[in-house]
């Protein structure tokens, strides 16, 4: 991934923030959405494309765009400051490839307290019915 190249190819669009305001919040957008076209990106390559698309796929258009939105801060810059930081540590992690998990067999130790935890539990319980005479 090419950041340099993603971040030329990134969207951004100023919002009139939602909620409650005054005066001063129905006149600004200080709210940032940004828009990824993520099939027309040259800043990635077609493994990172196919490993974004499917871990992303719920964020995703239909188009293949990602959006994300900023509203946190009243300064529009400030807002567009966390969405980049947001999108790309939204794409690092989508690119991180997980190891696989190696079976392992439990260890003899293991089973043999496990199969004890049993045996009392089962104790326990027995010795709560009433007795026979």
């Amino acid at each position: 991934m090419d950041k340099e190249i993603v971040l030329k190819e990134l969207q951004f669009k100023a919002i009139r923030s939602s909620g409650p305001g005054g005066q001063h919040a129905n006149k600004v957008s200080s709210k940032v959405a940004l828009t990824f076209d993520l099939n027309h990106s040259d800043g990635l390559s077609n493994t990172e494309k196919v490993r974004i698309l499917r871990k992303l796929h719920s964020k995703l258009t239909q188009e293949g765009n990602l959006l994300l939105q900023c509203d946190e801060s009243r300064s529009q810059h400030k807002n567009k400051e966390l969405v980049i930081k947001r999108f790309f540590h939204l794409l690092e992690s989508a690119l991180v490839v997980r190891k696989k998990r190696k079976r392992t067999k439990p260890s003899k130790s293991s089973i043999e307290r496990r199969l004890k935890s049993k045996k009392l539990k089962s104790q326990k319980k027995a010795n709560r019915n009433k007795p026979e005479f």
